[in-house]
């Protein structure tokens, strides 16, 4: 494995740098707000299931009269 000197390291990572394709700032805004709302949906699926299960254990054993 070829050692790299750490000016030549900081030089080719500057280069790839180059390369990447950053967002727009209204795609970014539009990314987050999708991760949000996608996280918020899943919490509230969980939450539901959660609450649906705990009220078949506790039909089932008899905690819920």
């Amino acid at each position: 494995m070829a050692k790299t000197s750490p000016a030549q390291f900081v030089r080719e990572v500057r280069l790839e740098l180059g390369k990447v394709t950053w967002p727009t700032r209204r795609e970014l805004m539009f990314r987050t707000i999708s991760v949000l709302a996608m996280s918020a949906a899943a919490a509230l699926f969980f939450f539901l299931v959660d609450e649906v299960l705990a009220l078949v254990v506790r039909f089932i054993l008899g905690l819920g009269s």
